[in-house]
């Protein structure tokens, strides 16, 4: 079964505020030791792919103040200079980051790729670090990063698209995060994705209350897939025509774990459309 990770939330209300000590230091740390067991030759099958499945994926590196570890999540290429992530990532309503490192174009978070350091971050304006309200964020880059067929910038969601409410489509989450709720590495140490259905909003918030509101769109997870540990900010994604399209910047799931088959929400791309492009 196949997790990634975002914030917590959860049927008891937890919230947000220190993510990066609860969640995502613990999983950078965990990480990092796979791919170093995975490059040694110490785990089964841990080859990477010849054909990397997602060039807009982003692996985020981020340096906390006051903190000596790194902590991670994930992001979306938009163009040559932009990358889509949740605002959680940048500060989660304790821990403030103060720099960020982008990964692109590796199957690795630690190791391989182009890495660059945002020189700028935007938040959305009304974001909440308490409720996860509008929990979207864009990262600059200092240069124009050359694409390839490893790095390709994801198509934003338009026409017809922008009044989708997706429920009951198939859909795709994409990361570096753990596989399920145990405490040791995945022998899988690549970049992965997992197929999930969308639900109505109505069924959401029967989990989160009102922390579920219009402008998050969840997703199930019935037979105890979901996104885990590590990949706030990472896609959620639909195929339009043989073409993969934004639609989600993954942001909470239940604080209990990722296999009792709580939803997962992230915030809608489609309600951030206008902000989303004057960043560009």
């Amino acid at each position: 079964l196949l997790f990634i990770h975002s914030a917590w939330a959860g049927p008891v209300g937890e919230q947000s505020i220190g993510w990066h000590q609860q969640v995502g230091i613990k999983n950078a740390e965990n990480i990092k030791l796979t791919e170093e067991a995975a490059r040694n030759g110490r785990i089964v099958g841990g080859a990477i792919a010849p054909v990397f499945a997602h060039p807009y994926l982003a692996g985020l590196l981020i340096d906390i103040v006051g903190l000596s570890s790194p902590s991670a999540c994930g992001g979306s290429l938009l163009s040559s200079s932009r990358v889509l992530t949740a605002a959680h990532c940048w500060f989660d309503g304790r821990n403030q980051a103060h720099r960020i490192t982008v990964v692109l174009g590796s199957p690795f978070l630690f190791h391989g790729g182009v890495r660059v350091s945002a020189s700028a971050i935007a938040i959305f304006p009304t974001y909440d670090s308490r409720t996860f309200a509008n929990d979207i964020a864009m990262l600059y880059l200092p240069v124009q990063v050359p694409l390839s067929g490893e790095i390709q910038p994801i198509a934003l969601p338009s026409g017809t698209l922008l009044q989708m409410d997706y429920s009951n489509k198939l859909v795709t989450a994409a990361g570096y995060g753990r596989y399920s709720d145990v405490t040791n590495p995945t022998t899988n140490t690549q970049a992965r994705n997992v197929l999930l259905e969308v639900i109505p909003l109505e069924k959401c918030r029967s989990y989160y209350g009102d922390l579920v509101q219009d402008s998050n769109i969840c997703t199930n997870g019935y037979g105890g897939v979901g996104i885990c540990q590590g990949d706030s900010g990472g896609p959620l994604t639909t195929n339009v025509q043989g073409q993969q399209v934004l639609i989600g910047v993954s942001s909470f799931v239940a604080r209990d774990g990722c296999e009792l088959e709580y939803p997962s929400a992230f915030a809608r791309v489609s309600s951030y459309i206008h902000w989303i492009r004057v960043q560009l």
